[in-house]
């Protein structure tokens, strides 16, 4: 006889049914598919994020613009990256938290315009670009600590 010890499956005394896959979480990514991931949804989340300023700069001014579309594409970017990058469960914590992302981006691109455009007359039409590129890992890296905090914890 069955009982209800089974962790795959939804048991009675008389049947054991497996639960729908999902019921069960996804297994944990290794963190070669989660910076693949990354990556992915780093493009989404910025050609969403242009596309909704074109769309929102036909009725708003430019700030307006950028500002609403920032919001709704980092909101997008959270969402996705809890799904696919990271399989994990959103919570309004790492939701909060998650702008801490944008912000370590923001500071290392704009330290690395600095020295290399300020600093190194390295020329400030590429600066941008590969300051952007240095800043990825460090943002993965925030990322990954702020979606997956605890996760370890409980086998995840």
């Amino acid at each position: 006889m069955r009982t209800a010890t089974h962790t795959a499956a939804t048991c009675t005394t008389a049947t054991c049914t497996p639960n729908p896959p999902e019921a069960r979480p996804a297994p944990a990514r290794p963190i070669s598919g989660q910076i693949l991931a990354f990556a992915l949804v780093g493009v989404v989340n910025t050609t969403t994020y242009y596309g909704l300023y074109l769309l929102f700069l036909m009725r708003l001014p430019y700030l307006a613009a950028h500002l609403l579309a920032f919001a709704l594409s980092m909101t997008g970017s959270f969402f996705l990256n809890a799904r696919f990058t990271y399989r994990t469960r959103p919570t309004w914590r790492k939701f909060l938290l998650f702008p801490l992302t944008n912000a370590t981006s923001f500071l290392i691109t704009t330290a690395g315009v600095y020295v290399m455009a300020g600093v190194l007359h390295a020329g400030h039409r590429l600066a941008p670009l590969l300051a952007s590129g240095a800043a990825v890992p460090v943002t993965f890296a925030v990322s990954r600590t702020i979606m997956l905090r605890g996760a370890e914890r409980h086998g995840r």
